[in-house]
Order: C-alpha cells, then sequence, then structure tokens
C-alpha cells in the first residue's frame, strides 16, 4: 500500500506544491525550497540531500504547517523515502565493530536507552532481519535519527550518520495510543497485539491508526467492551464510541481476500440444532434467518464482526477463524445477535 506526500514551498501550505507516493531519489527538479509538508497517508523519511543521503526526518501521516522551526532543518529537501508497513516480527542485530565484528547485542523490542541495556552507546554495524526501524543519536528517541530497512549495514555511514553513536532505538508501528485527546502526552505502539497495555499507559483518550484494522478491549487480554478501528485518526474516545478512557489491549485483525469468507451459525450451543450458513455480509440475521439468538458458530474463513442490534449497531465482537461453542467465547452476554459483517477493503 502506497502513501501520499505533499511538499509546498511555503508556510502552512502555500504555493507551489508536489506530491508523491513512493520513493523519489531526486526532487530538486520538482520545487525550488519546502516550509510545510503534509502526508495524508502512511508514513516517510525526508533527507535533505539526493539519493536518500543527509540529514532525515521521520514524518507520519499528520500536516507540519512550518517544517523548518518545527525539525530544526533547513528548507532544502532532496529526497523522500516511503516506509512499508510490516507485519510480523522484529528483529535486528547491533554489533560494535564493523563488518558484524566484536560483541553482538540483538533486539525485537523498542530500546530507550541502549547504554542501560547494553552498556554500550557506540554501534559500528547492524543486521536488521525483520521489520523496520529508527535510530535515534540521544536516549528516549531524542536527537538525529535514521531509517533502517530490512538489510545489512558493515558501518555506520550505511545508515547515514557520521558517527556510531546510538542512543535508542524504536520500531515502526501501526497503532499508536495516547494518554491524552488530540495524541498527546506519553504514548504507546502497536503492530500486532498486545495482552497488557496497562503496564505502559495509565489511560487511553487517543488513538491514531497507521494502517490496517484493529479491535481494541476496555479489559486485559481481549476482554470486555470491544471497538473496531480502521486507518485513521481518533481524537477522543467518543471518537470510537467509547464510553471512557479504558483501553487495555489490542488486536490486529489481518487482511483477507474477499472470496475467502464462510462461517455457519448454530441455534444451539456446541453446533446443534438448525444450521446457517453465511458467506456475505448480513445487516439483518432475524429477517434473513428468522432467528435472533446465535448460540455457536463455526468460522471457516475470514475475520467478522457480531452486532447486537440490526445494521451493524450496538455492541460489536471480533470473531476469528476458529469454533465457538458458546456465545460467551467471543465475549458475548447474551446469544443476541441483530447483524453480522465481512472486516475487508482496509
Amino acid at each position: 500500500m502506497m502513501g501520499k506526500i505533499i511538499f509546498y514551498e511555503d508556510k502552512n501550505f502555500g504555493g507551489r506544491h508536489y506530491e508523491c507516493s513512493n520513493d523519489c531519489s531526486d526532487l530538486h527538479t520538482m520545487f525550488n525550497r519546502c516550509q510545510s509538508i503534509r502526508v495524508e497517508s502512511g508514513m516517510f523519511m525526508i533527507y535533505d540531500r539526493p539519493n536518500f543521503m543527509g540529514n532525515q526526518f521521520f514524518a507520519r501521516r499528520g500536516e507540519y504547517s512550518d517544517y523548518m522551526r518545527m525539525m530544526g532543518m533547513n528548507d532544502c529537501v532532496r529526497s523522500c523515502r516511503h516506509i512499508p508497513m510490516h507485519r510480523g516480527n522484529f528483529r535486528m542485530r547491533m554489533y560494535e565493530r564493523a563488518d558484524m565484528g566484536g560483541q553482538m547485542m540483538e533486539l525485537n523490542d523498542d530500546c530507550p536507552n541502549l547504554m542501560d541495556r547494553f552498556h554500550m552507546s557506540d554501534f559500528n554495524s547492524c543486521n536488521v532481519m525483520d521489520g523496520h526501524w529508527l535510530m535515534y543519536e540521544q536516549p528516549n528517541y531524542r536527537g538525529r535519527h535514521y531509517y533502517v530497512s530490512p538489510g545489512e549495514y558493515r558501518r555506520y555511514n550505511d545508515w547515514g550518520s557520521m558517527n556510531p553513536k546510538i542512543g535508542s532505538i524504536r520500531r515502526v508501528m501501526d497503532v499508536i495510543f495516547y494518554e491524552e485527546r488530540d495524541f498527546l502526552g506519553p504514548s504507546v505502539e502497536c503492530t500486532s497485539e498486545c495482552r497488557d497495555l496497562l503496564c505502559q499507559l495509565n489511560h487511553c483518550n487517543s488513538i491514531r491508526v497507521e494502517s490496517g484494522a484493529f479491535m481494541i478491549y476496555e479489559s486485559l487480554e481481549f476482554a470486555g467492551t470491544q471497538y473496531f478501528l480502521r486507518k485513521g485518526d481518533y481524537p477522543d474516545y467518543h471518537s470510537w464510541m467509547g464510553c471512557n478512557d479504558s483501553i487495555r489491549s489490542c488486536r490486529l485483525i489481518p487482511a483477507q481476500e474477499s472470496g475467502a469468507f464462510t462461517m455457519r451459525l448454530y441455534e444451539r450451543i456446541e453446533f446443534g440444532g438448525q444450521v446457517m450458513d453465511l458467506a456475505d455480509d448480513c445487516p439483518n440475521v432475524a429477517e434473513r434467518f428468522h432467528k435472533s439468538d446465535i448460540f455457536s458458530c463455526n468460522v471457516k474463513g475470514g475475520h467478522w464482526l457480531f452486532y447486537e442490534h440490526p445494521h451493524y449497531r450496538g455492541k460489536m465482537y471480533l470473531i476469528r477463524p476458529g469454533v465457538y461453542n458458546r456465545f460467551s467465547e467471543w465475549g458475548g452476554s447474551t446469544a443476541r445477535v441483530g447483524s453480522i459483517r465481512r472486516i475487508m477493503d482496509y
């Protein structure tokens, strides 16, 4: 999935502008200067020299009305690189010497302070096996930063640095949870699933989904009231129809081809009674099957949402491939299902 970034010659998105959706190794012919930037989708690394060289700046979806003042950089933007989203594990190895020599340290999660964890701050080479990462010169994700994608970096200048000093490293992730409204305060990033956000955030008042779709839960271990979030910005808990600022776990919903959706619904627990097959959306279960209580189901393909009321209203429940012997196994307090929808096209 490509992103979209727009470069403007003047502040506050004025003057001539140029749109880009992928890597561009030389932007010099497109505009003379750049003083504001709008990232409409995706994430990008911006460079002040051609061919992805020089100072780097990481830009998420959002508006940068005064790019130079906000980032402390000049108006010289000469190349940009789209950062693709990564599904799966993150893994990289850091080495104290060039050409993968000397002591080796392995990472598979964020590290706010490399000195505290490894008792080292100079790294001369690295091997990124999985995922996309940002290296920062200083601890706690501050200072100049450098983007590294899967591959080997035999010396520090291969990732664009002038010295081997690395203070912190973080993964480039899909969904961000913020303690305060309007994407402020402490934040936590996640790429697949998290069973316990409580150990990292006291509460959650806003969420930004960079790509994909997620189910978020009010309780730990994917329990409690559930909310379905597509790619987009959610500036307060009312925007995801929440009742409070309690979000304790989340789960990524994998993309699914439309032809692979199939499930069976049963009127009794443990797959007893009448059988009802479903391969498409159902806005009103009672009208279609003349029943509104579903006690068990077998999902053979695709990810679905059950809603308490017809026309996709009320409490919702994520239904993944597998067998559900009784309604409590998908989180329902009763067997009432008013409508069913496939999760697709995100």
